[in-house]
């Protein structure tokens, strides 16, 4: 099937300006001023007066729902296909997180498949915040390099929840999801939960300075539990990811990041469907309720509305670097010939979301998802 959406103001996450994209099927064919084509059933969809730009990409969502921290009341509940549409995003990576106990990384790689099989780009990280890892084949290794969804291993430090592993034990964890990256061509990253404990990336730094395991390879999320070490971190060479709640402070928060910290380094993720626990300082619960995943979309505009970024470089966290960060690129991330055709399209000055197409299927019309999970009403 050929689409052909024209005439729209295109961020690729660059500003292109006004011009055509032509889709056939999953794929965009081509990005031109002007594109002539009229073959028999292409639909044409004008979109004068309104901004493209590449799909979201959220690198942390509790697709199977997280939370637990307040008994089995507190489980947040699983992501619905609506709730990634209404937040525009086409690609995730699924997570677990404190509980692995009624949970599990199978429970997750099924819901993964079953997003795939919805008409997203859906992928997960072995592990969660228990160690030993839980896994599926029983190997963090081979889960990583056998499972084509499984892309990296997740495990938390630095936080009264960890599970108390090591140095030697990270170091372990790290060379395992490096080398089976290397050996089933997988970005092999350790997804570190990194809490506002009193070690901060310490052991991360040791490990980097103590031995040849690429900065890369520790993707550390919710910077603002310790700025200064995730600074040292982006200017090392790797990659430091942040929490998109709330939206406004967090934008706040990037932005001046951001102006300091090499570029390319900084992504964003949602937590959604993750419980967004409140403690005291005994490490007490206070409070809890659960991210949502218009989050990413949502700091995206306030970086740019409130915070004054061009919206090229207010895109870059949630789309071409995070796409390079996970080895999508430019598959994913960008609008370019040959990318899949994951496509937003915004309505008016506050960016609206108006429609999104997901590898070309239309997923949202007139700001309202127009597809369903399968049990969703």
């Amino acid at each position: 099937m050929f689409r052909l959406l024209k005439n729209g103001d295109v961020y690729a996450p660059e500003h292109i300006g006004k011009a055509d994209i032509l889709i056939c099927n999953d794929k965009i064919v081509d990005i031109a001023e002007h594109i002539d084509f009229d073959y028999p059933g292409t639909e044409v969809v004008d979109l004068e007066g309104r901004k493209v730009i590449p799909g979201v990409i959220d690198q942390h969502i509790h697709v199977t729902g997280g939370g637990g921290e307040s008994g089995f009341t507190s489980k947040v509940t699983e992501v619905g296909l609506s709730d990634l549409v209404r937040g525009g995003v086409c690609t995730v990576v699924g997570v677990l997180g404190t509980d692995s106990i009624s949970r599990n990384v199978e429970s997750l790689l099924a819901k993964v498949k079953a997003l795939n099989e919805e008409g997203l780009t859906a992928y997960c990280y072995t592990g969660s915040y228990d160690y030993p890892s839980p896994t599926v084949t029983g190997s963090v290794g081979r889960d990583i390099a056998l499972i084509d969804e499984v892309i990296g291993v997740k495990i938390c430090i630095s936080d009264h929840r960890y599970a108390g592993i090591t140095r030697k034990e990270l170091t372990k964890l790290a060379a395992a999801a490096r080398v089976a990256g290397l050996v089933g061509k997988k970005p092999g990253v350790v997804h570190i939960h990194m809490g506002a404990g009193k070690k901060g990336l310490k052991d991360v730094f040791k490990i980097i300075e103590k031995t040849d395991i690429p900065v890369k390879t520790f993707r550390p999320t919710h910077a603002k539990n310790n700025l200064k070490d995730m600074m040292k971190l982006a200017k090392m060479g790797g990659y430091v990811d942040f929490t998109a709640s709330p939206p406004s402070g967090c934008a706040a928060i990037m932005k001046e990041f951001m102006a300091e910290a090499p570029d390319g380094s900084v992504t964003m993720s949602s937590d959604s469907n993750g419980s967004m626990p409140v403690w005291n300082e005994k490490n007490e619960l206070i409070g809890i309720k659960a991210a949502e995943s218009t989050g990413v979309y949502e700091t995206m505009v306030a970086l740019h509305l409130e915070q004054g970024l061009p919206l090229e470089e207010a895109l870059k966290p949630c789309t071409v670097n995070v796409a390079k960060a996970l080895n999508l690129y430019p598959r994913k991330g960008c609008l370019k010939p040959d990318s899949d055709a994951d496509i937003l399209v915004l309505d008016g000055d506050e960016l609206k979301l108006y429609e999104m197409y997901a590898k070309g299927k239309k997923m949202m019309a007139e700001g309202k998802p127009i597809v369903k999970g399968y049990f969703e009403k």
